[in-house]
């Protein structure tokens, strides 16, 4: 088996510099025919099929290497088994698993027969993925034994869910049928299926993938996107991890890859170009065995979300010693770096740390090379990609000038952008007006074209890495017989960024702190652990608008004087 290749993908950026000298409209090299599991599969099983595409690390057992040709069989077969099942072009398939060879094997299967893959986070919560899986419609699930008790209870609320595959799924359990849907064994059912060849073919504007993101008002959107929104990322991928791919580059990060974050930020990116995936995901991130992880697995490439290395520092602050790394490339995103968490890093880890923007809707515009470039101020995000055109927009609509504070906006059409919000086509022209999608981020950009974030338009709280809307978190606080009124918003916090806060206005009785756990655990429980509130705050009353809307800012002005950054 082929451990590491010096031969990857050709410079997507190479590409893009060729077709501009030549005078192209477009300098976007996107051909007629683009699918994600040909581009991240089955041209590297085919040209070099031992080469190592995954290294799939768990705690109880010795690292599997799955070679491109071991996926693609796998895909293969996975894909006529959705066609035996009549999963067919426009589909929904959702994938609620960890970091694992599962994940991919369901990626390019599903890519493969013109189906849309749903990631779901595995800490989602009963309610949280009846929702998802109610609005995108899915019709099959594929996850493990531990997320299966989730999704028993609530199938009663899911009509279109036919079909469960289960990882590890105990051979007593398999071929069982919950009412209406059929629970049988992932790789079970694989062993009957063949393995003749089905071409990967769709054209660039296809869909390919369902994201919901968090949004401030009313449940989280679904963010459809298109098979080019890969190839829209890579410019920023070659940028940000300097001169990417390079001999020897291995790639890992702690992020989810049910997140845009973890998925497109590394995940796939690395096997388009043929670069080692490394898959270890902790249940909760753990500093020193992360370091150790990294040493020990030699991991050269990562994606940490700025809470992990805020986390890594405390850690290092207190350690005796830290083991030999060989980390190349950092890429951090999601929150302010800062220019402290930047020196440690350049001292301790000997990396610089390029900072990405984006989000769900149209991810990785903006980046830096700190390698390459010593001139980037402090607090900046970076210079616009090449291809990407961006500016900052005045509330009436017009370009800001220089250093004046605006909304970061993005030019359309543009190959990482998504395609709507599902079945919300309101809100998708709400997100994009006059050519250029809003991003409700709040910039101001440099004479020299750097950008600065200044702060959010809107009440999405960042946390930790996550992105965090608060309604659905509100409307399940407001479950709770004691609860009259809830609003949530993120205070000031040194390592999370933001803290997720509670403020609620009693129904019954008074505020305790055994009431404030079990709110807690009642988010816990139906959403996920994430969007746990950290601090319950028992208030009088709410600031509303005169239609009764919670004024969040308003809310979050009047506790900061009065609430420091302590965690209860």
């Amino acid at each position: 088996m082929i451990q590491a290749g010096t031969r990857f993908a050709p410079s997507i950026l190479s590409q893009m510099a060729k077709r501009q000298e030549a005078g192209a409209d477009d300098i976007w090299p996107v051909p007629d025919l683009f699918n994600i599991a040909d581009m991240c599969c089955d041209r590297w099983a085919v040209a070099q099929p031992d080469r190592v595409a995954l290294i799939d690390v768990r705690d109880d057992a010795p690292p599997k290497y799955w070679a491109y040709a071991e996926l693609l069989r796998a895909a293969t077969k996975l894909a006529h088994y959705f066609k035996s099942h009549h999963i067919v072009q426009g589909d929904r398939i959702a994938v609620l698993l960890p970091q694992g060879p599962e994940v991919l094997i369901a990626h390019f299967a599903a890519y493969r027969i013109g189906a849309i893959i749903l990631p779901l986070f595995t800490l989602f919560g009963p309610d949280a993925l009846a929702y998802r899986l109610r609005d995108s419609g899915a019709k099959l699930t594929i996850t493990d034994a531990g997320s299966l008790n989730k999704l028993l209870p609530i199938l009663p609320d899911l009509p279109e869910l036919e079909r469960i595959l289960v990882c590890q799924l105990n051979d007593k359990d398999t071929d069982k049928r919950e009412k209406t849907v059929a629970v049988c064994s992932f790789w079970a059912e694989l062993e009957h299926m063949p393995n003749t060849a089905l071409a990967a073919v769709s054209g660039p504007d296809d869909p390919a993938m369902l994201i919901y993101t968090s949004g401030t008002t009313g449940n989280p959107k679904g963010a459809l996107h298109a098979h080019r929104f890969l190839l829209g990322h890579l410019p920023n991928i070659e940028i940000s991890h300097q001169g990417f791919p390079r001999a020897g580059d291995k790639g890992w990060t702690p992020a989810d890859w049910a997140w845009i974050g973890g998925l497109m930020d590394l995940a796939l990116p690395c096997l388009y170009y043929g670069v080692p995936l490394v898959s270890y995901r902790q249940l909760k991130f753990d500093p020193e065995a992360t370091f150790q992880f990294i040493a020990d697995h030699q991991i050269r490439n990562m994606f940490l979300p700025p809470t992990a290395l805020k986390l890594m520092r405390s850690y290092h602050m207190t350690a005796e010693r830290l083991p030999v790394l060989s980390v190349r490339t950092i890429a951090s995103g999601g929150e302010a770096l800062g220019s402290s968490l930047l020196g440690w890093a350049r001292k301790i880890l000997n990396v610089e740390v390029n900072e990405i923007y984006g989000q769900t809707e149209c991810n990785l515009v903006i980046c830096t090379d700190r390698s390459v470039d010593k001139t980037v101020p402090d607090g900046a995000m970076g210079k616009a990609v090449p291809g990407h055109k961006l500016c900052i927009l005045t509330p009436d609509g017009h370009e800001a000038e220089i250093g004046e504070v605006g909304e970061i906006a993005v030019q359309a059409p543009d190959p990482v952008m998504f395609l709507g919000y599902w079945n919300k086509p309101e809100d998708t022209q709400e997100k994009i007006k006059q050519g250029w999608l809003l991003t409700g981020d709040l910039g101001k950009q440099d004479e020299n074209g750097f950008f600065s974030f200044v702060a959010r338009d809107d009440d999405i709280i960042t946390s930790s890495g996550y992105r965090i809307g608060p309604t659905e978190i509100e409307n399940c606080l407001m479950q709770h017989p004691s609860v009259s009124l809830a609003a949530v918003i993120g205070l000031p916090d040194p390592i999370r960024t933001e803290t997720v806060t509670a403020c609620i206005v009693m129904s019954t009785g008074i505020g305790s702190d055994q009431l404030a756990e079990n709110l807690k655990q009642l988010v816990r429980e139906r959403l996920s652990a994430h969007l746990v509130p950290r601090q319950i705050i028992w208030r009088d009353d709410l600031p509303l608008t005169a239609t009764g809307k919670i004024r969040r800012k308003a809310l979050r002005e009047s506790l900061l004087p009065e609430t420091d950054s302590s965690l209860d």
